[in-house]
């Protein structure tokens, strides 16, 4: 029997270190709010609840959501990541099974969260932390582990010595915990580090420490995981949901001469056989039937270019419809 599963998701901090008066997870990557991202992911595995943590500017947050089924949570006070999971004891009343993820890291697959959760439930662990390896570790928290390799806790960077500073296995973030063991460690988790706040860390050694079974999920792809900080982070992120959807849009038969320059909405439609040439935007809902040139730098946002249309270097077009074999001059500005 498939026990009930919730997924909590962390989206109530600032995230003081993008600079900016907008909450972190509505920040957009790749044409949404980056916590939009992740809830797509949770919607495509076996989850039966989905939990979002608000606090900074709640309500925007919950605005942005409206298409989405789930449970709101206000942390109203920012107390760490163990006390915001901890205002979530209430909703998860029907969960067997929670897992943590956080609103900020848009790039996890769906497929990697599927994998987590079986191979949760397949080892019979209490507690499933996601991790993995960085060249260059700093800020994240470090997996300690004893000379059998089993986990034993979660360092945070601030409270490291210099020896764990050089561990480059990191936590993730990302975890998938039994609902009684989570919410009973929680209420031991104390304030006595750095912060002064409730690490949701802190319950990977309370598990150690009391007997339980901790199970480490390692993921080779480090940028699957990639928490967004800052800007330039935000900007690493756009890149890597660009080249998946480029890529998808390759194999199914279109030529691209510059993937890296290529920006297409995965709200765009692309018949086969088309040639886009470098530097190119299609956004909106634009289509492009069979056959179709776009040449450097064109721009198009909501047109419908018909079979063997050649759009010339430069155009910029929105709202237009493009009859079949039709060339559109270069440098066309056309507002349909």
């Amino acid at each position: 029997m498939v026990p009930f599963i919730t997924a909590v998701v962390l989206a109530a901090g600032k995230g003081t270190r993008m600079k900016s008066d907008k909450a972190k997870v509505l920040h957009e990557v790749f044409f949404k709010p980056m916590v939009h991202h992740v809830l797509d992911s949770i919607q495509q595995i076996t989850v039966q609840q989905s939990i979002v943590i608000v606090g900074h500017q709640q309500e925007r947050v919950a605005s942005s959501l409206k298409e989405y089924e789930y449970i709101p949570v206000t942390q109203q006070e920012q107390l760490g990541t163990g006390h915001a999971v901890l205002c979530t004891e209430t909703a998860c009343t029907n969960a067997e099974q929670v897992m943590i993820l956080c609103g900020d890291t848009p790039l996890v697959r769906p497929e990697m969260l599927q994998a987590l959760l079986e191979q949760h439930l397949d080892t019979d662990a209490t507690l499933t932390l996601l991790t993995t390896s960085l060249d260059n570790p700093f800020g994240y928290g470090r997996i300690v582990k004893d000379a059998l390799h089993n986990v034993v806790e979660i360092v945070e960077q601030k409270d490291a010595t210099p020896e764990q500073q050089k561990i480059c296995e990191i936590n993730a973030g990302i975890y998938v915990v039994k609902k009684d063991f989570l919410f009973s460690a929680l209420h031991q988790v104390g304030t006595d580090n750095s912060q002064g706040e409730v690490y949701l860390t802190d319950i990977v050694s309370i598990a150690v420490n009391s007997g339980h079974k901790v199970h480490n999920f390692s993921h080779p792809e480090a940028i699957d995981v990639l928490g967004v900080n800052s800007r330039v982070e935000l900007a690493l992120a756009h890149q890597e949901l660009q080249k998946r959807c480029n890529h998808e849009f390759m194999l199914t038969g279109i030529t691209m001469l510059s993937p890296d320059t290529t920006l297409i909405a995965p709200t765009c439609s692309i018949g086969g056989d088309c040639i886009l040439y470098p530097g190119i935007q299609l956004t909106g809902k634009t289509s492009l039937g069979r056959g179709c040139i776009v040449n450097t730098g064109a721009v198009l946002h909501d047109c419908t270019v018909a079979d063997s249309a050649v759009i010339g270097a430069h155009a910029v077009l929105e709202n237009c419809s493009i009859d079949q074999n039709e060339r559109i001059p270069p440098l066309v500005h056309r507002v349909g």
